[in-house]
């Protein structure tokens, strides 16, 4: 069973790149598009720059942490993607959580 909420789509990632808004945190960049869903969909990504398999996935679980203790303040109705920048394997979950905080706050999603 697929989870809803989880953005899976060629489609959805390239209007999510072509068309929504970035914002540049610390450690972490955020992609954001509103869906016209109830609903928002999510999605973590690390890229090979931020080191090893073990790396990438210490930086997915990092970012997906944050998210869940957030999530309850956020929107609903968008697209978001969190992309993992090379200097996120340094930090701790709760800075992690910080700058994802800011990030959200520039973004004005946060309700």
């Amino acid at each position: 069973m697929l989870k809803k909420d989880v953005l899976r789509k060629k489609k959805d990632f390239s209007a999510l790149y072509n068309k929504g808004k970035s914002v540049k945190g610390r450690c972490l960049i955020l992609i954001y598009r509103k869906n016209g869903l109830t609903y928002n969909r999510k999605a973590f990504l690390a890229s090979k720059k931020v080191g090893n398999s073990v790396k990438r996935n210490r930086a997915r679980r990092l970012m997906k942490e944050s998210f869940r203790v957030l999530e309850k303040d956020i929107e609903e109705g968008y697209d978001i993607l969190f992309i993992a920048r090379y200097n996120i394997i340094y930090v701790k979950c709760n800075d992690v959580r910080k700058a994802m905080e800011t990030v959200l706050n520039k973004s004005k999603l946060t309700g």
